[in-house]
């Protein structure tokens, strides 16, 4: 580590030590007890989802369920938070919005590749893994694709795998916030169970801890100027 990030780091850390002087203490015990089990070694992208409630109730399921990062496609669809279905869970979490260029799709899944995510994509008629299969022993980004046609031919070609749940009945397929909300239940949970190194750094608990704290403190931007004014080069 550089002696900048070094800095920025520790006035990161003071700042997050002066702005916990504005909370209670219950919303900071509570913000401590998430933080232990939030993860970035899952993470959940949706591609071109085009009925933003369902898009907003996978966002409740990934911060219910302890994933703090969403990437969000938009190709032909701009999604928009509904209020009244993500119940303020987004504030919570981290989301990537890919709509710059042609093909955000690929663009998305080639950054997450970059990072090590095994990209895994969910689908009832590719039958790679069925869901209690699915390993675990990489970085894995699970893709849900849109309503009517699920996952593009992009993502398929890209994809390192594929994983179904696994369904009983006549029908084909689950609605989409529920087919996250049951593979999130099902991954975390074998994540909490194995000795894998799922949960966040120090450093990435540092930098959450501070975006909650903003989210929880009343006029936070000017507790936030007077804290850099004096204390910046201290």
């Amino acid at each position: 580590m550089t002696q900048s990030n070094k800095n920025d780091n520790s006035f990161d850390q003071r700042l997050v030590e002066y702005l916990t002087q504005f909370v209670t203490d219950q919303r900071l015990e509570k913000i401590e007890q998430v933080l232990e089990y939030r993860t970035r070694y899952l993470t959940v992208v949706l591609e071109d989802i085009y009925q933003p409630h369902n898009a907003s109730a996978v966002l409740r399921s990934c911060e219910i369920f302890g994933v703090q990062d969403i990437h969000i496609i938009e190709n032909d669809n701009e999604y928009e938070v509904n209020p009244d279905v993500v119940l303020g869970a987004s504030k919570w979490l981290n989301l990537f919005k890919y709509n710059k260029l042609e093909n955000n799709t690929a663009a998305c899944l080639s950054e997450l590749k970059e990072k090590n995510y095994r990209i895994i994509a969910a689908s009832p008629y590719d039958n790679n893994y069925l869901l209690e299969d699915l390993p675990l022993d990489n970085k894995t980004a699970l893709v849900f694709g849109t309503e009517m046609r699920g996952i593009t031919d992009i993502v398929t070609d890209m994809a390192d795998g594929f994983v179904k749940v696994p369904m009983y009945g006549f029908t084909e397929s689950l609605n989409i916030s529920v087919s996250a909300a049951i593979c999130l239940y099902e991954l975390t949970r074998k994540l909490h169970q194995s000795d894998i190194n799922w949960q966040l750094t120090d450093k990435e608990k540092t930098d959450i801890k501070l975006q909650w704290l903003i989210s929880s403190v009343k006029s936070s931007q000017m507790l936030i100027d007077r804290f850099v004014k004096t204390n910046r080069d201290s």
